[in-house]
């Protein structure tokens, strides 16, 4: 068997392969309620042979999301249509995983085929960061939250943790990564704050790990609790690699059971040497030097380089993003190119090659 299609048991969830479908934004939500749009889009790639599917970035509030058409979970009323995408998912034979996540400073800007750009008008929001500074001369300037603030956001993770598991979720990712506001309180780049969330390693990732508690109290034991954060900033004075490995140490302890290893996104201008697999490195850093599971991702696209990732250790799940938009069944298509014999839908059954 390739290494790509063994089983992989974190907790009392079993994914039945290494591969995962990434988190991508869509941005056809209206009030953060998932659609069909949704249904179908994550709903697919489970037919597809994936064996995990996490929704899109879901906003833990309305003043946490990139767009005003992100989804959301920020409130009772979007756990049935959720509930529903979640049912399909496992009755397709895979898991469903949400990432929770609060964009920041990065708030308030248009759709991307509409310009991505910050939004000034009625239909924008005020933005929150750990300190006064704007991603951009073109992004608004983001409040600095006191402590009532930060209060109030951990309080929002939790909630949205909450109607995640009654919405059918068996996994959740934290969204510490891309420049979103918990990478912005981890980087000393988007952070100087002279209190106890500012300065020292220790206290710039202290709203990380009050996330984590709180979310704990209420997310199951039994059940994965994933980690993506941006292993560096691709800037110098910014989050590193080695600060990655010692996060990723630390939060093993409080209840991380895998770290999705992204990168950059917290400072516009970085310098990032964008090719294939430049992120897998990360991952395979973490992975050995803080002994935990991770996922690697980013420029992964075929079958070859999905099973020599986890075949040589590199990691343990591959996350997959642009190359399930191209191709809803890669799973599928792997299998066949790997000679795997996988179960296809019964539906799909007369297509597939012998």
């Amino acid at each position: 068997m390739s290494q790509l299609f063994s089983p992989l048991q974190i907790k009392d969830v079993t994914l039945k392969n290494r591969i995962a479908v990434s988190p991508m934004c869509q941005y056809s939500s209206e009030d953060g309620f998932a659609n069909d749009w949704h249904l179908v889009h994550l709903g697919s790639r489970a037919v597809g042979g994936t064996a995990l599917v996490f929704t899109e970035a879901a906003a833990v509030s309305p003043e946490g999301r990139i767009s005003p058409h992100d989804l959301g979970i920020w409130k009772d009323e979007h756990i049935p249509f959720l509930k529903h995408i979640t049912s399909f998912i496992r009755k397709q034979g895979a898991v469903p995983g949400i990432q929770l996540a609060h964009a920041g400073r990065k708030a308030s800007v248009s759709v991307p085929w509409e310009g991505n750009k910050a939004l000034f008008d009625e239909s924008g929001w005020q933005t929150f960061g750990p300190s006064a500074l704007p991603f951009s001369e073109s992004y608004t300037l983001p409040k600095e939250m006191d402590k009532s603030e930060i209060n109030k956001v951990i309080h929002d993770f939790q909630l949205a943790a909450q109607r995640a598991l009654k919405a059918g979720f068996k996994v959740i990712e934290l969204h510490a990564a891309h420049g979103y506001l918990i990478h912005e309180f981890l980087s000393p780049l988007s952070n100087q704050r002279t209190d106890e969330y500012g300065g020292s390693f220790e206290n710039r990732v202290r709203f990380l790990l009050e996330i984590i508690a709180s979310i704990k109290k209420v997310w199951p034991e039994t059940l994965p609790l994933f980690l993506r954060i941006s292993s560096t900033d691709w800037k110098e004075g910014g989050w590193s690699p080695a600060e990655s490995v010692q996060l990723a140490s630390l939060v093993k302890t409080k209840g991380i059971d895998l770290i999705d290893c992204s990168s950059g996104g917290n400072v516009y201008d970085a310098k990032i040497p964008i090719a294939p697999l430049y992120q897998t490195g990360f991952a395979e850093l973490v992975k050995k030097e803080a002994g935990i599971l991770t996922g690697a991702v980013g420029m992964i696209t075929t079958s070859q380089e999905a099973n020599n990732i986890i075949g040589t250790g590199k990691a343990d799940l591959v996350l997959m993003a642009r190359e399930f938009l191209r191709d809803p069944y890669f799973p599928l298509r792997a299998a066949h190119e790997l000679t795997e014999d996988v179960k296809w839908p019964i539906q799909y059954e007369r297509a597939k090659r012998r």
